[in-house]
């Protein structure tokens, strides 16, 4: 057998999608599988954003554009970032990327040299240990306390600080555990990086999505000298139900936005020029339908947490962002079925997708094996049929 470099062999395959797969697979085979596992929203993609990709096919815009993305969309992103965050970037500042992990890929390949450690908050969204070390970076992460609905602090982060560290990964609103990082402490952690000579990578992809008065706050906007330490990462996938057209970008300092731009010349040159279009209709049109998906979204949690305390052996710290609730199932371990003991995140899931066909994520990807991670980007009739099962499931446990 031919063999793969060690480099390759050390990277584990996202859990997240190889659940959805699995579930995919399933109902192609006829199983009535329900899929709490995938990150995208279950809306359409807006229409005037369609008929903005559709306009660009009938005008023939199907060739290469600038490495670093169109520079219409590039110029759009600054208008944005203007108006939703309060950040004054210039085009040459943005690269534009097939997705925003593709946008983290990049900042990580500009940032780090072999052996450079990266803070991770844990529980972590899986690809970032993996991404760092494609890099040739350390991850090393920061467990974030329960009471604290999982947020790592600034002490936490300071005491985890050695001369190898070269950034701190932050994401608010946060994957898996949504919570919503708020100024005061973001002002604690942008004086970190001023103190400790380091750069953040900052993951904002769900800023839009945030309930009961919690704000969005990118890092980047707390003070120049954080504005200098971080790159922001952000996409169309989440607020415009645009998962599958893969946009995503980064704002940066000029020299680090131009280093990235040249290696994005080699790997993939530029994003899908259709797709980029659609991004600018996205940018710079109504935002009628993602007020209502926010609005649905809402109602949602609040459905998915209410069922989770509903159900003997399951608890849940409400999320204040993104569309994920980080359930802990730990109560049930030592229970079993068929046989078949519950001794982590793993075999629970594993065994509710056998038995009950409800599919989740395994918090063991996330740094959790307490929990497993559900998605509440489903319908509320999807959500009650799911923990119908859930329930039957956890009810026949011995």
């Amino acid at each position: 057998m031919m063999k793969v470099s060690s480099r390759l062999a050390a990277i584990q395959g996202s859990v997240t999608l190889a659940i959805d797969a699995k579930a995919k697979a399933m109902k192609a085979a006829g199983i009535d599988v329900i899929g709490f596992g995938a990150g995208e929203p279950d809306f359409n993609t807006p229409a005037h954003i369609c008929q903005a990709a559709k306009d660009a096919l009938d005008q023939g815009k199907t060739r290469y554009t600038p490495a670093a993305g169109e520079p219409a969309l590039r110029k759009a992103i600054c208008s944005k970032l203007l108006r939703d965050n309060g950040l004054s970037y210039t085009p040459d500042q943005i690269v534009v990327n097939n997705g925003a992990k593709h946008s983290l890929f990049n900042a990580f390949q500009a940032l780090l040299e072999p052996g450079d450690e990266v803070l991770v908050p844990s529980p972590y969204w899986v690809s970032y240990p993996e991404l760092i070390k494609m890099a040739g970076g350390i991850p090393v992460a920061v467990m974030g306390d329960p009471e604290n609905g999982f947020k790592t602090t600034a002490l936490q982060f300071r005491n985890a600080i050695t001369p190898k560290t070269r950034a701190i990964v932050l994401n608010s609103p946060n994957n898996p555990n949504g919570y919503v990082y708020t100024r005061g402490e973001l002002e604690q952690i942008a004086q970190l990086l001023e103190d400790f000579d380091l750069y953040c990578v900052s993951d904002e992809i769900y800023e839009f999505l945030v309930y009961e008065g919690a704000e969005h706050i990118s890092i980047a906007s707390i003070s120049p000298q954080a504005k200098e330490r971080t790159i922001v990462i952000n996409g169309m996938s989440k607020a415009y139900a645009m998962t599958g057209w893969r946009i995503g970008y980064t704002a940066s300092p000029t020299n680090v936005a131009k280093a990235m731009t040249a290696f994005q010349s080699h790997s993939t040159s530029n994003v899908n020029s259709i797709a980029q279009y659609a991004a600018i209709a996205a940018l710079s049109g109504p935002d009628l339908e993602l007020r209502s998906m926010v609005a649905e979204f809402a109602k949602r949690r609040e459905c998915v947490c209410k069922l989770i305390e509903e159900t003997p052996g399951l608890s849940c710290i409400k999320p204040m962002g993104a569309f994920y609730v980080m359930m802990n199932v730990s109560s049930l371990f030592g229970k079993g079925i068929d046989g078949r003991v519950i001794d982590g995140s793993t075999a629970f899931t594993e065994l509710l997708l056998e038995h009950a066909k409800v599919a989740v994520v395994p918090g063991i990807g996330f740094g959790a094996d307490a929990f497993v991670r559900l998605s509440y980007a489903v319908s509320m009739e999807t959500l009650q049929e799911g923990f119908r099962r859930i329930r039957s499931f956890v009810e026949r446990l011995a």
